[in-house]
């Protein structure tokens, strides 16, 4: 397409139409978002359907083989609707544009233009066809701002604050600072600032992600600066619940935890990755931390919140990983009693310190201790549910439905959207974006039922 022609225009007059499919991580999520504001601020129209559009993007993932090969399906799936369909570009972008470029652009010819993290703000060039050449930098250095156009995906009661990007932990599993560069974070008065614009537009509940959220502002000399980022957070108006996910071991300080004690906006829930339950695995991993240590973080995590949802997530099968200390594993988590828990199989990824390890687990082992560790969450968390039954609960409710008694879904402010549990209300009526109060009446392995009074 030529640069003279008006922006946003096709040949026949129309605007151009794009199609974007965005996977993996919330905080992929927010590049997709950030991508479609440039695109519509350039006149592009943006729709849901693949069969309609013009341009096809992929935001992909990389982070383990599962989203790997997810991504490549999809990439060949947009592939078929192009060749097939009324597209005439694919574009991709992405972690799998980052550690894969060479790859993807001699083995899927169908692709037109690649975009690392760093060229999200020249998306439209990619999209329009007048891309320079650009090779993926070594380490991505971009972050956005809350100057930068942004299209949400989410529902509008709901949305997402990347605070910080990359990574500065060398875990021996992970390939996220090679992907998404050293850890760089946003001052205060960009998120708050961000915070207030999306108020206005009316979302009532702020998730800040990051790779590490509790490390915030260290990478500029400062302590503590999530701490006084969800007090400040905590006055911008019109926002309701603010959750902070992804902190890690070593910097989730008391500052921050006593900030999410006392801010009555912020939600009672910390999410902490904690990896694994035996000191001799966590050292194979590289993580900054032992069984010693984790398991006080858990209790001290729960002193200075009282009330708090505990989230965590766990990978089975890490190289060495023998049966005593998966069981040594089951222990922690039978202990802890974590309010929620996600689990994953290790992932063999190249380029990673742990792809040489040896004492591969066989995959058949590494899936059934997958599946044991899951089992024992679900009576965990079952009980723990139940021992919900008849207190009340304010929830957000974000869906009306007709499954059987539940008339609507939502979610309490102890569950995240997507990874959690929901609220599955039977009697009282409410619209997506309502907060109500609820009565819980029953429990499921995961999820509350509950009426509204």
């Amino acid at each position: 397409m030529s640069r003279r022609q008006t922006p946003g225009k096709g040949k026949a007059g129309r605007r151009l139409r794009v199609g974007l499919v965005s996977l993996g991580c919330p905080k992929n999520l927010v590049d997709s978002e950030v991508m479609l504001g440039h695109l519509r601020r350039d006149g592009c129209e943006i729709v849901a359907d693949a069969s309609r559009a013009d341009v096809l993007l992929v935001n992909t993932c990389a982070f383990i083989g599962d989203a790997k090969r997810e991504s490549i399906e999809t990439i060949l799936e947009m592939a078929r609707q192009k060749r097939q369909g009324r597209a005439q570009r694919l574009v991709v972008t992405g972690c799998m544009v980052q550690r894969y470029r060479e790859e993807l652009q001699r083995e899927i010819p169908e692709i037109d233009a690649l975009a690392g993290p760093d060229e999200v703000p020249r998306i439209v060039d990619a999209v329009r066809g007048r891309q320079a050449p650009l090779r993926a930098a070594p380490l991505p250095i971009w972050i956005y701002d809350h100057r930068s156009p942004r299209v949400l995906a989410t529902p509008p009661y709901m949305a997402y604050a990347k605070i910080a990007e990359g990574c500065d932990y060398a875990c021996s599993f992970c390939a996220i600072p090679a992907l998404r560069g050293r850890y760089r974070s946003r001052t205060t008065d960009d998120v708050v600032a961000e915070a207030r614009l999306l108020a206005e537009r009316g979302v009532k509940e702020l998730i800040l992600i990051a790779q590490d959220t509790s490390r915030y502002g260290r990478d500029r000399g400062v302590e503590d600066e999530l701490a006084r980022l969800l007090r400040r957070l905590g006055r911008v108006d019109g926002l309701h619940w603010i959750r902070v996910m992804y902190a890690h071991p070593t910097t989730l300080s008391d500052a921050v935890l006593d900030a999410i004690a006392d801010e009555s906006k912020v939600v009672k829930y910390v999410d902490v990755p904690l990896q694994h339950g035996r000191s001799a695995v966590l050292r194979r991993m590289k993580r900054p931390s032992a069984r010693r240590h984790v398991a006080g973080l858990v209790e001290r995590v729960r002193r200075r919140v009282p009330g708090v949802a505990l989230r965590t997530t766990v990978i089975v099968g890490f190289p060495g990983e023998t049966a005593a200390e998966f069981e040594e594993l089951l222990a922690f988590v039978r202990e802890a009693r974590f309010d929620h828990l996600g689990a994953f199989a290790y992932s063999r990824e190249e380029g990673t310190p742990a792809f040489e390890l040896a004492g591969r687990v066989p995959p058949s082992t590494a899936q059934s201790r997958l599946r044991r560790v899951m089992e024992l969450q679900r009576s965990v968390s079952l009980g723990l549910s139940q021992a919900r039954v008849g207190t009340r609960l304010e929830t957000l409710v974000e869906a009306v439905v007709r499954e059987g008694d539940v008339r609507l879904r939502g979610r309490s402010a102890t569950q995240a959207p997507e990874i959690d549990g929901g609220v599955l209300i039977t009697e009282g009526s409410a619209r997506p974006g309502d907060f109500v109060t609820c009565e819980v009446t029953g429990a499921l392995d995961y999820d509350l039922l509950a009426r509204v009074v």
